[in-house]
């Protein structure tokens, strides 16, 4: 095994000027989410040089399945690969690296030879910034026969145990009457205030929950002039929680809220999903030991073993029909933050594609270990039984 793993540190360093093309070009040219037609054609030609067949998938224009099998039987790992950027600051949450890394773990992999054993996936996934389509991919049954999924997200840290947030994404609007604001304002019926009660309604909501929930939103239509009654208001807003369940909870309680503002001003309610609803993620932490360890190997110190993140991703959907690791690798000072332009201008550094070839190295020797330990792979099996067992 080990001179396996030394065979795909070796494989990934001949990739390392692909692997930082990849990153370059998709850094230079942002697209955003189900928008990625270069990104998406970028990788599915740099991986069909190593003998990869790629698979489309229906209703879903950028997202892709690479794969190919070994000589030998095993497990299916795949890799997961995203590319959107986010409106206006580009890629400030480093997409060009997940990308970069993920393809540089699959192509190391598929470079092996007679010595592949399994099958390895790579997995492009658009959207995440939106309406993630991991979502899609889920429900689509892409992992049905995937034993374990990994991917490496840049940060401001490294650490193999992140966690996400459960989160629904919900657009409320009120529907009222128009009036002239100064002559006739008993004949209108407003559709801001509701709005606006909803607002406050949620921030007296806040103190009755749990410290891991989130709620923020924005209005994105209040009216169209001073002087006129708004007939038509809407509000968007993310609702998070630890895990899903009470995630739920919270989002029936905002519900309620939306309703007692629709009670108290007469406009009418109604409510939507602007986006799909993402799972809390699940790391799975004897897969995750095993990455950070190889990451040590690397030569990678510092990592932090913190497992509580605030954001959400869809790669919870995935880690909750398989087993999962997503795993942060910093590229910036722990200052810099994420969604911003100096994350940006990381994304784009040479420190960045750096990190990306040490994160495809280290998902390809956990690959490694994982095809050639069975009982590995078992371990990591139950863990995953054990851990979403109270949510079945």
């Amino acid at each position: 095994m080990e001179s396996i793993k030394k065979e795909v540190m070796i494989l990934a360093d001949k990739l390392k000027q692909e692997i930082f093309e990849v990153a370059d070009e998709i850094h230079k040219n942002p697209e955003l989410g189900n928008q990625e037609f270069m990104a998406s054609r970028l990788l599915k030609e740099k991986i069909t040089k190593y003998g990869f067949k790629i698979q489309d998938v229906e209703g879903l224009p950028t997202a892709f399945i690479a794969s190919k099998k070994g000589t030998k039987p095993g497990p299916t790992i795949a890799f997961l690969a995203e590319y959107d950027a986010l409106p206006q600051i580009g890629h400030a949450c480093g997409h060009n690296l997940i990308a970069a890394a993920s393809f540089g773990a699959a192509a190391a992999l598929g470079s092996l030879g007679d010595d592949l054993v399994g099958e390895v996936m790579l997995v492009g996934s658009p959207a995440e910034e939106t309406n993630g389509a991991k979502v899609l991919l889920v429900e689509k049954g892409i992992f049905s026969c995937v034993d374990a999924a990994m991917m490496v997200h840049p940060g401001n840290r490294t650490s193999a145990y992140a966690t996400s947030l459960a989160m629904e994404a919900i657009e409320f609007t009120y529907t009222g009457r128009a009036a002239h604001a100064a002559s006739s304002p008993h004949m209108g019926i407003n559709a801001l205030d509701a709005v606006i009660i909803l607002f406050n309604s949620i921030n007296a909501l806040r103190q009755q929950l749990k410290s891991d929930v989130r709620i923020h939103g924005i209005i994105t239509d209040g009216g169209k002039a001073p002087n006129i009654i708004p007939d038509k208001a809407t509000a968007r807003f993310y609702v998070r929680a630890k895990e899903k369940a009470y995630m739920l909870q919270v989002k029936e309680k905002v519900i309620a809220c939306a309703r007692g503002a629709e009670l108290a001003t007469g406009a009418r309610l109604s409510y939507k999903n602007f986006e799909l609803p993402f799972d809390n993620l699940i790391t799975n932490t004897t897969i995750a030991d095993v990455f950070k360890q190889n990451l040590k190997e690397l030569g990678v110190s510092d990592i932090s073993d913190e497992e509580e993140g605030i954001g959400s991703t869809d790669m919870g959907n995935v880690s909750q029909v398989v087993p999962s690791i997503h795993p942060h690798i910093a590229i910036a000072e722990k200052n810099v933050a994420p969604h911003s332009i100096e994350f940006c201008q990381a994304a784009g550094s040479e420190r960045g594609k750096l990190a990306a070839l040490v994160s495809a190295k280290a998902m390809a020797m956990t690959a490694v270990e994982l095809a050639l330990h069975p009982q590995l792979l078992e371990k990591a099996k139950e863990e995953f039984r054990e851990t979403i067992s109270p949510s079945q």
